[in-house]
């Protein structure tokens, strides 16, 4: 892999010139004035603050609530690059899928020797509550968020997998309205696939999920911890454009063998649960006896077959980045076929050899937490000082097994505004997908992060990452 700074450029070739999928949007593009530009920026950015798109950051402190950055030069992806894109990720999906369902069963992965049993033993996602039970139509990972980077013209590669509680999609969908309210002429001279019915599929998919309990129309619920939640804007977003019910854990208890919420009518059974709650807080009867945040009695209600949750609790296994490792191995255990999308080069620091390996190139790979997100407890080598370097051998030589060593990718770049016009800045995608029994359903473009400073790696909104707008052109 090419060193960090030798980035392929998305929209420019290596040897001058627009590259193709680019084309209507610069020509669009040379006729705008920058300062005009710039103010259509600002106005996007007072109106996600009216609108109330905003996330907390946790710090040593209270929470801090901090704006998105939203950058206004969309990123674009060409009807060819995304079918292939499709394909893999709906093979990796599928297989994520079939993987959940092995390890609360029969295990064969771990039979086979493809993956090392301590995988699961010390692994606190997985959930001995969750073995041996099917969930309503056999589905675990509802929704799904894959975490992909690209480093070349055909070169597209997994960061991470996200099927505990994947979010951003409420800025996916923001972002494009925001967009087409500023420049709808745009939209008119470039065709692009759309996102907006993203809220009426994912309605759609989780009702097809429904357990066989239910009667009429499924009544599907978003659960969420509250208005303190760093994701709550979403909660409300999603329910909202669904036609669902935001409820909390208040708003829930089990009647006559059902989940059901409270109404202006009484109480009335809820089939599907898309929950924003972590596992340990679900059901206090179960997991963590302080919460409050959860339903009594919900998982009892579950494993009778009475209620779909989604995703279904020990998905987070697949989260972990020492099973993220090990995905080539279980794409083919599941599927019979190689990996379509390769995942980054991954060091196992539980492995002796390739602790030395990585303690001894500190300075030169990514390391990060098992069982870390948010861009929070990694190392990156490249930019970090020796002091830093120092603090986070000792962390690595005192507990291996927390963390895994990859190398530092020349992620690709996309054009952002500044001040001074467009300059690049490096960037990922966060595709959403929607599984339910009959249907691996990937809506076209998803979450592009964005490292706004000049040179940075780190697109975490918690981090100082913004978001930009994904294309992905019809034929």
């Amino acid at each position: 892999m090419a060193n960090w700074d030798d980035n392929f450029d998305e929209m420019h070739r290596s040897g001058g010139g627009i590259r193709d999928a680019y084309a209507d949007y610069c020509d669009w593009f040379e006729g705008q004035d920058n300062k005009a530009l710039r103010r259509k920026h600002d106005e996007a950015e007072s109106s996600f603050r009216k609108t109330g798109i905003t996330f907390n950051v946790y710090g040593d402190d209270e929470a801090e609530e901090r704006l998105i950055p939203f950058d206004m030069v969309p990123r674009i992806i060409s009807a060819q690059e995304w079918r292939k894109l499709t394909r893999g990720i709906e093979q990796r999906v599928s297989a994520l899928n079939a993987f959940m369902h092995d390890l609360y069963h029969r295990q064969e992965i771990v039979r086979a020797g493809r993956i090392p049993e301590r995988l699961l033993r010390d692994n606190a996602a997985w959930l001995p509550n969750m073995v041996g039970f099917t969930p309503p139509g056999g589905v675990y990972t509802h929704i799904v968020g894959i975490d992909l980077v690209r480093t070349g013209p055909d070169e597209f590669y997994v960061l991470e997998d996200n099927a505990r509680t994947p979010s951003g999609v409420s800025y996916m969908l923001e972002n494009r309205e925001t967009m087409m309210r500023m420049f709808p002429d745009l939209f008119m001279r470039v065709p692009i696939e759309t996102v907006s019915d993203y809220p009426r599929r994912l309605a759609k998919s989780l009702a097809a999920c429904a357990p066989n309990k239910t009667t009429g129309k499924p009544v599907v619920a978003v659960l969420t911890p509250g208005i303190y939640n760093s994701a709550y804007f979403e909660h409300a977003f999603l329910a909202d454009q669904m036609g669902a019910e935001l409820v909390e854990g208040s708003d829930l208890r089990v009647v006559d063998g059902r989940v059901a919420m409270r109404t202006t009518r009484g109480y009335e059974p809820v089939d599907v649960i898309y929950r924003r709650v972590d596992d340990e807080f679900l059901d206090p009867m179960t997991f963590n006896p302080d919460s409050v945040l959860g339903v009594p009695g919900l998982m009892d209600v579950y494993r009778d077959g009475g209620v779909t949750i989604a995703n279904a609790p020990g998905t987070g296994v697949a989260d972990d980045k020492a099973i993220y490792s090990f995905m080539p191995e279980i794409v083919e255990f599941y599927t019979g076929e190689k990996p379509l999308l390769p995942n980054v080069e991954t060091h196992r620091c539980a492995d002796p050899e390739s602790l030395k390996y990585v303690l001894d190139n500190l300075a030169e790979l990514v390391v990060k937490e098992v069982h870390g997100s948010g861009g929070y407890g990694m190392l990156i080598g490249p930019t970090a000082t020796k002091g830093e370097i120092a603090e986070f051998r000792k962390k690595l030589e005192a507990r291996p097994a927390n963390y895994i060593a990859q190398p530092t990718l020349s992620l690709s770049t996309c054009p952002i505004l500044t001040k001074n016009g467009l300059a690049p800045r490096h960037v990922d995608l966060r595709p959403f997908v929607l599984v339910s029994p009959d249907k691996i359903d990937i809506t076209p473009g998803g979450l592009t992060r964005v490292a706004l400073k000049k040179g940075s790696l780190v697109v975490n909104s918690s981090q100082g990452g913004g978001t930009k707008d994904t294309w992905v052109l019809k034929d």
